[in-house]
């Protein structure tokens, strides 16, 4: 089994169904088509009927030439089989034309169910698993459940011919149908034999396939950061790596799949073999005609073929379990957020309280034990540490992006999990200090808080930030292209437009998580005298590095390992010289304008 896995492993929330739990899920995909699906099966049945008539035609053609031939008998079938060919093309074109129907839109549901629920994962799922494995769930194992569509059509249908065809043949030769029939259950244990190993193989396929996928989406992500270190090699032999443990569960899949094909074609070779012979004592003996041996062994033909595919088809279907197996995990991940009800009210006042609260990443990462904090309606907050101390885990809380463990959070008085999440997050703005910004222009990145807002109330959000100078900066103003990931913008142009993206939602509580710390003094200049008028009136928790931000404050607390160690005004903690005041020491006090005079005169 290890060499099977070669090093694999499959994602924390993988799930395991079995092969009912699976069908009875998909069926329910299948359900909206039911009228679909019966009219593909029937014109595949109808083609397929039509291919076989045509070899009545010629069987009893067969019989006709031997006795007398003749010019017009033979035209006559000629245009006769000419005719059927073409009642086939049609209905198998009909068949493709439904089918493809069939499999578009079910595709189409599946990924908006599996993108919704990628969606409304919190964030702690994304710091376990990869984004690329959780992109080719959603595209690539999609159109892999998909297919199952034109198996099961094809099942059905051919299970439809096996029964037209065998009445047929033992119409015509019972005793001869009896020996096809014998050979039949033979055939079908054989694939059936092989759905175990080739669900287990098809599954690590497809995990496999979804690590390439995301070495490729972080190399090309971090392309920027490898081209400054010289680690394109490194990049190349890491995916190099993966690209060949892909080819190995590749082959293994190809081979354990296409071993069943061979093992039901000896099985059917030895039965079509079986009644040539016994066909052609028959014939010999005057117990059959040369047309009715020739449509005998056709007819074999045609309840072989559906036989083949009707074995196969449980080693094919695994296939598409193995995706529905991937898709349904990803969907039936159970989330970690848990809202106890849909308060929304009708103004938030924007009082926090955190009481007893216990939270960690995960049980080796306390990060909060006991912590208890209240920040009053309106109040400006800073909170300073070093890192690892927790600062923006309280905020990334209250914006339940993550679920703590224990104690209470409330917001105006409020347990949160009590509120909707639409009305949290519609009361939180959160600028971090990574400015993520979407391809389009800055104008857009900036109507994402509020799609329905002007171009008016865009412009007036984005001018409130340092009198608006930066947008005079921009080449085309508002409607300067962003770029991929804000490429195309300055670090300090990014960080405006995502706290004028913020200050157009116009939320009660205004957290600032270090968004400073990367911008130079000039934009920052800007954003503090935005801030200023923006933050009046408003919850302000603000995660700083600059003491100009710090000393903006009516209160700063400072956090050591999840503890609050201080708490006052900067005037007051400076006077006590405790924990605040060296951190100002080291950290601050060479941002203020006193030290810079002074430095300068020293300079001189």
């Amino acid at each position: 089994m290890g060499f099977v896995m070669d090093g694999l492993e499959s994602e924390a929330y993988d799930r395991k169904y079995s092969d009912r739990q699976l069908l009875s899920r998909i069926a329910s995909y299948f359900a909206p088509f039911r009228g679909r699906i019966a009219a593909v099966g029937a014109v595949l049945a109808a083609a397929s009927l039509a291919d076989f008539l045509a070899q009545v035609v010629v069987s009893r053609s067969l019989d006709a030439v031997g006795a007398e031939p003749s010019l017009p008998v033979i035209a006559a079938v000629s245009a006769a089989v000419v005719a059927f060919g073409g009642i086939e093309w049609l209905f198998n074109y009909l068949r493709y034309y439904l089918s493809g129907r069939i499999v578009g839109e079910t595709i189409f549901r599946l990924r908006r169910d599996a993108f919704g629920a990628a969606v409304s994962h919190d964030l702690s799922f994304y710091d376990e698993e990869s984004s690329g494995k959780v992109v080719s769930r959603i595209t690539t194992d999609t159109e892999d459940f998909a297919n199952i569509v034109g198996l099961v059509v094809d099942f059905f249908s051919q299970l439809i011919l096996v029964l037209v065809f065998f009445a047929y043949l033992a119409w015509l030769e019972w005793r001869l149908a009896l020996l096809v029939l014998a050979m039949a259950p033979l055939a079908a244990a054989v694939a059936l034999s092989f759905r175990k190993l080739a669900r287990f193989v098809t599954l690590n396929a497809k995990r496999v396939t979804a690590e390439v996928n995301a070495r490729i989406q972080e190399s090309v992500a971090g392309i920027g950061v490898a081209k400054g270190f010289r680690r394109e090699r490194a990049l190349w032999a890491a995916f190099k790596e993966d690209n060949r443990r892909a080819y190995r569960f590749g082959l293994r899949r190809g081979i354990v799949l296409q071993l069943v094909f061979p093992a039901v074609s000896l099985f059917s070779a030895l039965g079509t073999a079986l009644v040539a012979w016994r066909a052609g004592l028959l014939t010999r003996g005057g117990g059959l005609s040369l047309g009715q041996w020739y449509l005998f062994m056709a007819g074999v033909g045609f309840f072989w073929w559906p036989m083949l595919n009707i074995a196969s088809f449980w080693s094919q279907l695994q296939d598409g379990l193995a995706a529905s197996e991937r898709v349904f995990s990803l969907v039936d991940r159970e989330p970690r957020l848990r809202q106890t009800g849909d308060f929304r009210p009708d103004r938030v006042r924007g009082e926090v309280e955190f009481r007893g609260l216990d939270f960690a990443y995960s049980s080796k990462e306390e990060v909060l034990s006991g912590f208890d904090l209240r920040i009053a309606a309106g109040e400006k907050l800073a909170i300073v540490g070093r890192t690892g101390a927790g600062k923006s885990s309280i905020v990334k809380l209250l914006a339940r992006f993550y679920e703590f463990q224990g104690g209470s959070l409330l917001l105006d008085g409020r347990d949160i999990r009590s509120w909707s999440l639409e009305a949290v997050r519609g009361a939180v703005g959160l600028v971090s200090q990574d400015p993520f910004l979407f391809p389009g222009s800055v104008a857009d990145n900036i109507r994402y808080a509020m799609p329905e807002a002007s171009d008016a109330e865009v412009e007036r959000a984005a001018r409130s930030l340092g009198r608006g100078d930066w947008v005079d900066d921009l080449p085309a103003g508002l409607q300067t292209p962003a770029g991929h990931r804000g490429s195309s913008l300055s670090m300090g142009q990014r960080q405006l437009v995502v706290l004028a993206r913020v200050l157009l939602k116009d939320p009660r509580i205004f957290i600032l998580d270090e968004a400073t710390a990367s911008v130079d003094p000039f934009t920052e200049a800007q954003i503090q005298e935005g801030l200023e008028t923006i933050m009046k009136g408003r919850t302000a928790i603000v995660i700083a590095h600059r003491l100009s931000t710090v000393k903006f404050a009516d209160r700063i607390i400072v956090l050591e390992k999840g503890r609050i160690l201080e708490d006052g005004s900067h005037e007051l903690l400076l006077e006590r010289g405790g924990d605040y005041a060296r951190l100002y020491e080291t950290f601050f006090r060479h941002q203020s304008l006193e030290y810079v005079e002074a430095a300068g005169r020293l300079g001189r």
